[in-house]
């Protein structure tokens, strides 16, 4: 049965999930293991929301329900049979529940409706982009499998989905030696194969839908770097270091940092140069990553995370 309890825990979990993310955003060890990183991130985001919601919507249903979602349903039926108020029953009481549910509903709204905007904003940008290729790119056998344009500026990236490509413009091919344009291309295929974007898109929807929050706006740039490193580390398991560190120097040397239009995922995705600096830096002279008992007890403390209010939400109590 719901109660005060199950509501101080999911409070607790939302407030952990905050508190979790600055440390984890302020941690160096991620970037030892970005894999495990990002599925902690994720695990954070995910139970941090669904606590926020379980919380407010504990408070409003009914004593007595089963579970979150029991209570949920019993105050719909309640309300369409018109039997929300019973005779003799204190209506202040029930006012107080119904805005804490109405404000749990909002909030969980919110969420999937900013997820739902930045995905299709995603396709849009993609599509349109798409289309500028059909028109403007060529093949060009020093980059085989993707597509040139005709940019004097360097810019390589990839763009996901069904119809994925790889993206290369005229200035990376003249900056670039053979080698390290071959591991740009390695890299930008470690994030089609691992579909990178969908990893990033829902801290992209956090940072959209508040913007105010300096914890949304660390989570999302955090996430972004990791990636970039994870997508370092595939490349790097058929490319030299050098090759590839080297693409990344004179990528941020020649300010090349902002060029990937909307929608896709870029090799110097990692705007501020401090990161490029990192990346490099991680690449030529790479620390060990955590010992595998490390990795699965990140891995088994993600999931806790998000089971805990996954089940106060829906089993009974």
């Amino acid at each position: 049965m719901t109660g005060p309890a199950d509501a101080a825990l999911l409070a607790a979990v939302a407030i952990g999930s905050v508190r979790g993310s600055a440390a984890l955003g302020a941690a160096r060890w991620p970037r030892r293991s970005p894999g495990a990183a990002i599925l902690l991130w994720q695990a954070l985001g995910l139970a941090g929301g669904l606590a926020a919601v379980g919380a407010l919507m504990e408070i409003g249903v009914p004593p007595g329900a089963a579970s979150v979602a029991n209570g949920v349903t019993r105050v719909a039926s309640s309300a369409a049979s018109g039997r929300l108020f019973t005779t003799g029953q204190s209506a202040l009481p029930v006012f107080l529940r119904l805005i804490s549910l109405v404000m749990g509903l909002a909030l969980l709204a919110q969420l999937c409706s900013v997820l739902v905007a930045s995905s299709a904003m995603v396709i849009r940008a993609r599509r349109r982009q798409r289309a500028l290729l059909a028109l403007l790119a060529r093949g060009d056998p020093k980059a085989p499998g993707a597509l040139v344009v005709d940019y004097p500026a360097a810019a390589a990236y990839c763009l996901p989905g069904l119809r994925s490509r790889i993206v290369v413009s005229v200035g990376a091919l003249d900056l670039l030696r053979p080698a390290e344009l071959a591991a740009v291309l390695a890299h930008e295929r470690a994030h089609l194969r691992e579909r990178h974007d969908l990893v990033v898109l829902p801290f992209t929807a956090l940072r959209r839908a508040f913007g105010w929050s300096r914890i949304c706006a660390d989570a999302h740039q955090s996430v972004a770097l990791l990636i970039e490193m994870l997508a370092d580390d595939r490349a790097l398991r058929a490319r030299p270091a050098r090759a590839l560190a080297g693409a990344l120097a004179r990528f941020g040397t020649a300010g090349c940092t902002e060029n990937a239009p909307a929608g896709a995922l870029a090799v110097s995705g990692a705007a501020h140069e401090g990161e490029m600096a990192a990346r490099v830096t991680r690449i030529m002279t790479p620390a060990p990553p955590l010992a595998y008992a490390v990795r699965l007890s990140i891995v088994c403390a993600a999931t806790v995370i998000v089971v805990v209010p996954v089940a106060v939400l829906l089993l009974p109590n």
